[in-house]
């Protein structure tokens, strides 16, 4: 991924609002994005750095045991320290992949502010790196094919969803629908369910969710997953706990979407109907496989 031949380079290019794990972002001169141990480790508020290197070596175990390339993910290195007095001294650092650092956040004091809200911040990147990666997601030439596919994965995810908010006390559907809505409420800028279904000229009733293209379904599957992921891990209960942990991954979610220059979901285009579109490419599937079942004979 990256060797220790990396020079130590700044962007100029952030955005005023980005997150802190945003600013040290650093991109190598191969244009691959990285970020430094020393730099993460003030960031998460260790008063030194040898103070994470337990956190690291468990983010290694977890690499390992996850069938990952340790040596491409955290990357021994040295750099100069200042040590006063316009004085340096060489000393060790370590340069990491955006999944290293997802590791070391799960590994973190969890009781930190920061901490809860880097977990956020690398789980929804290397989910979204983690679908960019995906053959059978790439394999897909048109976004048809894309909306159908997010759209199923949403499906299955929403059930795991409801499965963990159940686990946490959200019970009736009446308190699933308003977990619900606190979820679109952060990920849409206050808007609930209702509010996406207006502003998009969605038929009352109609859900959502099948008229929405394959970018907004992405944001909406990182949401469901990673709010999944949060109330299991943090053993969250009681609705209001859940509604506020839904609302705040959401919330996360959109910042995430803003820092990366994208558009927000709210204003994204309404799609057809993705039952429409899903029996359009069965047809036209059914028809390619005639066509050359007849070529063959």
């Amino acid at each position: 991924m990256f060797n220790n031949k990396y020079k130590i380079m700044k962007r100029n290019d952030i955005a005023k609002d980005a997150t802190i794990f945003e600013q040290i972002r650093h991109i190598g001169e191969n244009g691959v994005e990285y970020w430094t141990a020393r730099e993460m480790a003030k960031a998460l508020e260790y008063a030194e750095y040898r103070n994470i290197l337990p956190v690291i070596e468990k983010s290694k175990e977890a690499c390992r045991n996850s069938g990952h390339d340790i040596d491409a993910h955290f990357v021994s290195a040295t750099v100069s320290l200042a040590i006063g007095h316009n004085a340096t001294r060489v000393g060790e650092d370590m340069l990491l992949s955006r999944y290293a650092c997802y590791l070391i956040i799960q590994n973190a004091d969890p009781s930190k502010e920061v901490v809860a809200n880097g977990q956020t911040y690398f789980a929804v990147q290397t989910r979204i790196a983690e679908i960019q990666q995906m053959s059978e997601y790439n394999a897909l030439k048109s976004e048809d094919e894309k909306r159908v596919f997010l759209r199923e994965e949403l499906r299955q995810h929403n059930a795991q969803l409801a499965d963990a908010a159940n686990a946490a006390g959200v019970v009736t559907s009446k308190e699933y629908a308003i977990f619900q809505n606190h979820g679109y409420m952060g990920l849409y800028g206050g808007l609930d369910a209702k509010g996406i279904a207006k502003k998009k000229g969605i038929s009352d009733g109609k859900p959502i969710l099948d008229y929405m293209g394959s970018t907004e379904l992405a944001a909406n599957l990182f949401r469901a997953t990673q709010t999944e992921e949060k109330l299991r891990r943090d053993n969250i209960k009681g609705k209001q706990a859940a509604n506020l942990t839904h609302y705040e991954v959401g919330k996360k979610v959109r910042q995430t979407i803003q820092e990366l220059g994208g558009t927000m979901p709210e204003d994204l285009p309404t799609g057809e109907d993705v039952k429409k579109v899903e029996r359009r490419l069965k047809t036209a599937e059914k028809k390619a496989l005639a066509k050359e079942t007849k070529k063959k004979k």
